[in-house]
């Protein structure tokens, strides 16, 4: 049994800590609860211990019971995996050897733990889910941080430029692969940002905007980084032997099932849901796009139509004031409105009743993805595609927008758009721009990490001030920590402290990521130094995301994954739309943003169909000459891989052939000579036996012996004399 990681020594051999909170209960029947959670935490072997929390909870605090059953727990997981063809050969047979040949990280431990916490009763587990069912008073499950890890990791990273596929690894035996793979995903990103920001430098010096050059390299460099990140996940499932993990499907406990059938391969009664009455509720992801497309559209666009009114039409007082209005509005409006459709997405795909977990996920990231499309990329899609080719031709009927400043303005020339003479001001693409890749990346990382601290600062002290009015009253409550054994103290006040943390959701950080990226392929050929501001963003998010996990959140349970998920996909959609987006940007604004010719007006729909097309298909031809170049790659992980199947074969072929060897009869004793005493015996035992034919043709020779002597005869008497001799 490998030894316990240093985490678990620090927080007194806890594996998980489960909060147990009883505000809006009542006496009895949290009692009951507790005693329910206590009992079937220890019909599943783990050991148990409380102690106060804060804010009426109790803190419960579970290890394995015995090594012993942690490894038998471990064991059935690895054989698990092999037969779901992840492991390339079945575990030891013998439990501890199993164990010793491969010793078990920290990140497995504390998975195979957590499953017996809240996996079905049927696998082992206690079937114990926060916040739902009987289960409502456990609010949080976690393991315990491990600070002198933390500390360490936090400050080689600061110190590092790069980080090493080491470091990966120690991530991916901390954390669990599924948080490995976010962190090996972004330092991919970053070491490819390298050449696009270098590039995109020297194309804003010598090139300009809109150049048809940068696109050209900024979409080959999207194609191929896609490619090869879907190539460096492979190496990497690998390398870390996940991979067709996901072919391993957690079952959810929201699952209904309509009814249950005999499975027609291993014969066990399973429960189903038809997939026809599936995909009959998920065509209402249709009604739901539009209904998304159609509210925050509608809602952008109002705004967009205000700030174009105010901008460049609206010349009264109080201008410089105005003109932050539809920030003010979207600000308030459009995070409202993403909630409330947030909400209805929640339910859609509760209500396609998905079996798995993976599977809910997805289905919850492709509207996720939608919302996120539409907040981020249609204002600048409304510059793009609607203000310059249009523009001429609709700001002189944006007088509807007048009543927003009405009150402020000093007669109605100042409210009235000009019926000619109106120019398209061509720095409002590249300054749209600018504020999504710099501004607002600034801004959300500030809300990411420094917020949430101040946040938590605050909320302490306004603690710390509450107790001390309360104390002066005589008012005051029991300390949580009054009881507190002295060796105790410190290590429980922290546990407190992480008990209240938020839980760290690596999904959103993908999807911070898969956003990004979308700027950069869609809008990058509008201002080249987006490439610059994103690779000292990322660099930065590298660290700010390690010490958000380790200071800001709750250590995060270490689930396993071969992939990034369904964003992969995103990726991909992105990198195609980014394609087609780019030839039309490069055509629509050539000629310093004015069109081809220096007036939008004439702007040729056909010329511009053909520039999309043109270039849609040179991505598909890019993109499949890049996958088989890909393919032709070598990698440690192949090589592994390759090693592992061989060392595989040899031991079952070693293996086969000892078995065959041992099995090998024994022929006749040779030397034994050949005389009429022999034949006579053979006759004579030949006529005491009934014999077959073909009994009779094999016993014609006794040994190899004789097949030679015989043969040779044979060879002697027919073989044709040589001409050399026959002339003699």
């Amino acid at each position: 049994m490998a030894a316990k990681g240093n985490s678990l020594h620090a927080n007194f051999d806890v594996d998980y800590v489960i909060s147990y909170r009883f505000t809006d209960t009542d006496k009895q029947k949290a009692a009951a609860g507790f005693e329910r959670l206590i009992r079937a935490l220890a019909n599943v072997g783990l050991a148990t211990e409380v102690r106060n929390g804060d804010n009426c909870s109790v803190l419960v605090f579970i290890k394995v019971a015995s090594d012993r059953h942690l490894a038998g727990a471990v064991y059935r997981s690895r054989v698990k995996d092999w037969l779901h063809g992840v492991r390339p050969a079945a575990p030891e047979k013998i439990k501890d050897e199993s164990l010793t040949s491969e010793p078990l990280t920290e990140a497995e431990r504390f998975r195979i733990v957590y499953l017996l916490i809240t996996g079905p009763s049927d696998e082992g587990g206690a079937s114990i889910t926060p916040k739902q069912g009987a289960w409502e008073c456990v609010e949080s499950v976690f393991p315990l941080h491990d600070h002198a890890f933390n500390k360490g990791w936090i400050k080689k990273w600061s110190t590092s430029y790069f980080l090493q596929i080491e470091d990966l690894d120690q991530i991916r035996d901390r954390f669990g692969e599924k948080i490995a793979f976010y962190f090996a995903f972004l330092q991919s990103y970053f070491m490819f940002l390298i050449f696009p920001a270098a590039f995109g430098f020297s194309a804003w010096v010598l090139l300009g905007h809109f150049s048809p050059i940068y696109a050209i390299v900024n979409c080959l460099w999207c194609v191929t980084f896609v490619e090869y990140w879907k190539y460096q996940e492979i190496d990497l499932g690998v390398r870390w032997g996940v991979r067709g993990v996901s072919s391993i499907q957690e079952k959810r406990i929201d699952f209904k099932h309509e009814k249950e059938v005999s499975d027609p391969v291993t014969g066990e009664t399973v429960q189903m849901f038809p997939a026809t009455t599936r995909l009959a509720r998920q065509m209402l992801q249709i009604p739901f796009a539009i209904l998304a497309s159609v509210a925050l559209g509608s809602l952008i666009a109002t705004c967009f139509g205000i700030e174009i009114f105010i901008s460049e039409i609206y010349n009264g007082p109080l201008k410089f004031v105005l003109v932050y209005l539809p920030t003010g509005l979207l600000t308030t409006l459009v995070p409202t409105l993403t909630t409330i459709l947030t909400g209805i997405a929640t339910r859609l795909n509760d209500y396609e009743n998905y079996e798995t977990t993976d599977s809910y996920d997805a289905g919850m990231t492709q509207k996720l993805f939608i919302l996120n499309f539409i907040t981020s990329y249609l204002p600048i899609f409304l510059t793009a595609f609607v203000y310059v080719p249009f523009g001429s031709l609709i700001v002189p009927y944006l007088d509807i927008f007048s009543l927003t400043v009405r009150p402020f303005a000093e007669h109605e020339g100042q409210l009235t758009a000009p019926k000619a003479g109106f120019e398209i001001n061509p720095a409002r693409l590249r300054k749209q721009v600018i504020y999504f890749t710099v501004t607002a990346q600034i801004v959300n990382m500030a809300l990411e990490v420094i917020v949430p601290y101040v946040k938590r600062k605050g909320f302490h002290k306004y603690q710390e001030i509450k107790t001390e009015r309360a104390v002066k009253r005589g008012g005051a409550s029991p300390s949580a920590s009054m009881n507190d054994p002295p060796e105790e103290v410190g290590f429980l006040s922290r546990v407190r402290s992480e008990a209240e943390l938020d839980v760290y959701d690596v999904t959103s950080d993908l999807r911070e990521m898969c956003i990004q990226y979308g700027y950069l392929s869609l809008f990058s050929v509008v201002w080249p130094l987006t490439p610059v501001s994103f690779l000292i963003n990322n660099w930065i998010e590298l660290r700010s995301d390690a010490i958000k996990i380790c200071v800001e959140m709750q250590r995060p349970t270490p689930w396993r994954a071969d992939t990034i998920g369904p964003w992969l996909d995103s990726l991909g959609f992105l990198t195609w739309l980014g394609s087609i987006s780019s030839a039309a940007l490069v055509y629509l604004f050539s000629n310093d943003g004015l069109g081809p010719d220096g007036t939008p007006a004439t702007i040729k729909g056909w010329a511009l169909l053909l520039t999309v097309f043109f270039s849609e298909h040179v991505y598909l031809g890019v993109r499949l000459a890049i996958r088989i170049g890909l393919s032709k790659l070598d990698s440690p992980g192949k090589q592994k891989e390759r090693r592992e199947r061989f060392l595989v074969r040899k031991r079952y072929l070693e293996e086969a052939m000892g078995e065959q060897a041992s099995a090998i009869p024994a022929m006749s004793r040779s030397g034994e000579k050949i005389s009429r005493e022999t034949l006579e015996d053979e006759a004579r035992n030949a006529s005491l036996h009934t014999s077959r034919i073909e009994d009779r043709f094999w016993a014609r020779q006794r040994n190899w012996e004789e097949t030679v002597m015989i043969g040779s005869e044979i060879i002697k008497k027919h073989a044709p004399v040589a001409e050399g001799k026959k002339l003699q």
